[in-house]
């Protein structure tokens, strides 16, 4: 009996599990710059209360929503050929 196996013709579980290791790496290296850029921006270094304050909150929040549309647009261009600004 044959191993049903939903890979395409010509790729074996290697290439797809070093595809996967690299998406994660990338996820991960995403995730790091993002936590930092936007510490970094908005919170305040001398730490006066345990909790983030509410304007640091909504400044995380613009900063991570703005990071994610720049990401999506550079991979928009880059996947059509373009070259970022």
């Amino acid at each position: 009996m044959a191993a049903n196996t939903d890979l395409p013709p010509g790729v074996d579980k290697e290439q797809v599990f070093g595809m996967l290791a690299m998406e994660m790496e990338y996820k991960v290296e995403l995730f790091n710059r993002l936590a930092m850029a936007c510490f970094n921006k908005c919170v305040d270094k001398r730490y006066k209360e345990p909790e983030l304050t509410m304007g640091e909150n909504s400044c995380i929040d613009r900063c991570v929503s703005k990071y994610f549309l720049v990401n999506g647009i550079i991979g928009q261009m880059l996947s059509a050929g373009q070259r970022p600004m």
